[in-house]
């Protein structure tokens, strides 16, 4: 029944209550209004805050594998970005953007009082985490970016960016046909098999599978990520950290690259072997070891 109602909100046939009528805040978690929307969080550990934001599909409970080790040193929080799970969202509206999200992080960074913080973000979530620097250096202490959209304007127009600009808007465009012919399980198949290879969705065990299935009504995402120039990473002046699977897709290191040559002091990104675009799920122990090594230093 649950899954029957989310492809019925995904297609407008019901309409949802008011967000918080259609929310509860799971156990374990916290809630807190910013630009008038209740966020969802979880809090785990004491020491510099470290705040990890999801990408697409994904919320707060994707971080199972960082939570615990990252919270012996610091203080971590995990959030689900505005529509997310816990709520049950009928894609109706027009405050779903990368600009609403990172503006909702860094008022949540202020309200929180945390002051300057590590800022980790995956995917979509990198394109936030970006957004969050441009807008709101004061409470960047450290950036780090795992396989983070928002930089496709750096890379060169050439018939293979093209063609990984073409792939993108397909990998975006099967998942809004799907969901709009009521293929949910279908839409999540397609759309982790395009990130991850052949086969990742068959991987993916019942609790990773739920995560997905619970948010897919965030899928009508435009595809919209930000965007940023040259000129806007060339200010970047604090440490930052890049991250790509050994099988992650190519548009992923090839942006980081770019974004080198707007900066100098953005490394090339790390490769965690034996993962894709999941990495942080699908070789933890690599990438919660080169996350904390990263911090350790700063």
């Amino acid at each position: 029944m649950r899954i029957v109602a989310a492809v019925l909100l995904a297609l407008g046939v019901l309409s949802a209550p008011s967000a918080r009528a259609e929310r509860s805040i799971p156990e374990g978690a916290k809630s807190v209004e910013v630009n008038g929307y209740p966020i969802i969080y979880q809090e785990t550990g004491s020491g510099v805050p470290l705040v990890l934001v999801h990408g697409s599909l994904n919320d707060y409970r994707i971080w199972y594998a960082q939570v615990p080790e990252f919270a012996k040193r610091y203080r971590v929080i995990s959030l689900s970005l505005r529509h997310y799970y816990p709520e049950k969202w009928d894609g109706k509206g027009d405050d779903f953007s990368v600009t609403q999200h990172a503006a909702d992080v860094a008022a949540l960074i202020q309200k929180l009082g945390l002051g300057k913080i590590h800022l980790l973000g995956h995917s979509r979530g990198g394109a936030v985490v970006l957004m969050v620097a441009k807008e709101h250096p004061e409470l960047i202490k450290t950036l780090i970016l795992e396989d983070a959209s928002g930089m496709e304007r750096l890379l060169l127009d050439t018939p293979e960016s093209q063609k990984m600009a073409a792939e993108t808007k397909e990998l975006i465009g099967g998942l809004r046909r799907n969901l709009a012919d009521g293929n949910v399980e279908k839409a999540a198949q397609e759309f982790t098999d395009g990130l991850g290879g052949p086969g990742t969705w068959a991987k993916r065990s019942q609790a990773q599978r739920q995560i997905l299935l619970d948010n897919m009504g965030t899928g009508v995402d435009s595809g919209e990520r930000g965007n940023l120039t040259c000129a806007d990473i060339a200010k970047f002046s604090f440490p930052i950290l890049t991250l790509t699977g050994e099988r992650s897709p190519r548009r992923y290191p090839e942006a980081f690259t770019a974004a080198h040559g707007c900066n100098a002091a953005i490394p090339a990104p790390v490769v965690i072997p034996n993962a894709a675009h999941a990495m942080n799920r699908e070789n933890p122990e690599r990438f919660n070891a080169v996350v904390l090594e990263f911090l350790a230093h700063h």
